[in-house]
């Protein structure tokens, strides 16, 4: 279990797969707080053509910052709308390389369990979402990296309610005494 007897879920997936939906609204069902994704308002002002590795490990750092903060205003639940292993992804993709940064984060960060969301939501337009890979290469990715962590994960399916549901029902397996 996670510090301060809170359990953290982290969502991971591909661009426009429903992470933040679900994020927010497991944290409304439970009662508790969300760390939103840090980069989403980092990037929302800048051209996403001229990030560095650099502005990768800031928003590593910063989204740290936030679970840390965050956790203390959790109930059971701190629901985690990404993690380092997203960061990973995005600098293997794009700088082919990781900083060491992100890749202690990915080794040390402790999850209690990670929602990885699958790519039955198509995919959606935003001024920050760039779709310049293939959505099931970065499911995939998502797997592997989480697999490589030894931590327990579940692959969420189903669009809108149905997705909640799933993933409520895989909570409250998991963690009766919780829900």
């Amino acid at each position: 279990m996670a510090e301060n007897g809170i359990i953290k879920i982290v969502v991971v997936g591909a661009e426009s797969t429903g992470k933040t939906w679900l994020c927010e609204t497991l944290a409304r069902h439970y009662k508790t707080v969300w760390v939103p994704e840090f980069a989403r308002e980092y990037c929302k002002d800048k051209d996403l053509a001229q990030l560095k590795l650099d502005d990768l490990t800031f928003m590593c750092k910063q989204q740290i910052l936030q679970e840390d903060v965050l956790i203390n205003a959790a109930r059971r639940f701190l629901f985690c709308d990404t993690s380092p292993i997203t960061l990973k992804i995005w600098a293997q993709l794009t700088f082919k390389e990781v900083p060491d940064l992100i890749n202690d984060m990915v080794a040390n960060r402790t999850y209690d369990h990670y929602l990885i969301t699958n790519n039955d939501i198509e995919w959606e337009a935003d001024l920050l979402r760039q779709n310049l890979h293939a959505r099931e290469m970065i499911l995939q990715y998502n797997i592997s990296e989480v697999s490589n962590t030894n931590k327990p994960y579940t692959v969420i399916t189903g669009r809108g309610d149905e997705r909640l549901d799933n993933a409520l029902e895989i909570l409250e397996q998991l963690y009766p005494k919780f829900s």
